[in-house]
């Protein structure tokens, strides 16, 4: 059984963020978060009114390492998942026969991108450090 996940979002590649920004805000989206990946890919995360499943869109500019020519069936980047145990997440990926592509730390956050046996990627984030086990108290006896 996998560990306690929550799938967050889906993301596209797209050619042109901003082109693709004014579209889905136009649509009713709007900007709930945006940053640069420590490898210079530019995310945007979408929120739609009603709804708590996000859309990333991602650019990667041409000298970026996950750069490739665009073409039809290309633009589906990958799905997110937030696991606060991202290691038991993996295990069980890679367990399910998913291929590991990348793992790094960012700050505080711990990414890894596993390939599906279609070659779809799917990213787990994380604590970058496992959090502790708690220590079960020890009850005073009372007789």
């Amino acid at each position: 059984m996998a560990p306690p996940a929550r799938f967050l979002y889906s993301g596209l590649r797209v050619r042109d963020l901003e082109r693709s920004l004014a579209f889905y805000r136009k649509l009713g989206f709007r900007i709930h978060a945006r940053g640069t990946m420590g490898h210079g890919g530019l995310w945007v995360h979408l929120l739609y009114p009603r709804s708590t499943h996000r859309l990333e869109l991602n650019y990667y500019p041409k000298a970026n390492p996950f750069w490739e020519p665009y073409r039809k069936g290309t633009e589906f980047d990958h799905f997110g998942f937030y696991a606060p145990n991202l290691a038991g997440w993996l295990r069980t990926a890679l367990r399910a026969g998913g291929k590991l592509v990348e793992d790094f730390t960012e700050g505080k956050t711990r990414l890894v991108y596993v390939r599906d046996p279609d070659g779809n990627w799917l990213e787990a984030f994380g604590p970058a450090v496992a959090p502790r086990p708690r220590r079960r108290r020890k009850r005073a006896d009372l007789s």
